[in-house]
């Protein structure tokens, strides 16, 4: 696969992170519900995790009626994830090898995340990541999920490239196939947390799968 720029995930595709959620939703449950076992439906815990942060915790409050204001629930999750980008986080098998190796090669490269901007600098900066990236871009400062094409559309104007020039590199297929509705190239990332394998490889070229390291698309992918 010949390209000018790539287009990273961070959360689930670059970092092992979206453990956070089942941490989340237990802490959650205990500071609000007194209730240590609390857990959204399914379909809800897959629906939030491609959310803009504040639209996410309005509709978990709204929902399961948690005694608490959307703010509220905000603050205390952006305190929750604060510590674990800082404490906990760690990057994919291969991550580095992988930038390494697209850097190397003239690729462009950019982060577009669903996280907070200052969450996802903090993340990158804390594993030495940062350095590998021409732009850092957050939904949250657009105020549009992935299931929209706008942070893809501004990633490519921000690397100067059309879409058919660039590639996605992602966790989510609800975001590989909204990264594949404008014509970019498209790679999957498994990650045990996320749902829907079998769609997340079938919107993809290359696939990552369970227990492959990112390492191994780096004789898949020349600069264009």
């Amino acid at each position: 696969m010949k390209i000018k720029g790539a287009i990273f995930d961070m959360d689930g595709t670059l970092v092992n992170s979206l453990m956070w959620w089942d941490v989340f939703w237990s802490n959650l449950g205990k500071k609000f519900l007194n209730n240590s076992s609390f857990k959204p439906s399914e379909d809800d815990d897959r629906k939030v995790r491609t959310m803009i942060f504040s639209d996410c915790m309005e509709y978990i409050q709204k929902t399961y009626s948690i005694p608490a204001t959307p703010q509220q629930l905000l603050d205390y999750a952006h305190e929750d994830i604060e510590r674990f980008y800082v404490e906990d986080v760690m990057c994919k098998e291969g991550a580095v090898e992988l930038l390494e190796n697209l850097k190397s090669k003239g690729i462009k490269l950019c982060v577009a995340s669903a996280t907070r901007l200052d969450h996802v600098m903090r993340c990158l900066d804390n594993l030495d990541l940062t350095k590998y990236f021409e732009a850092v871009l957050s939904c949250a400062d657009i105020g549009k999920g992935k299931d929209k094409p706008d942070i893809y559309l501004l990633a490519l104007d921000k690397l100067g490239l059309k879409a058919d020039e660039a590639c996605v590199f992602e966790d989510s297929y609800v975001a590989l196939e909204t990264a594949k509705s404008i014509n970019c190239k498209t790679v999957g990332i498994f990650d045990k947390y996320n749902f829907g394998q079998d769609k997340l490889k079938n919107a993809s070229i290359y696939y990552v799968a369970e227990g492959e390291s990112l390492s191994s698309l780096c004789s898949k992918v020349e600069k264009a």
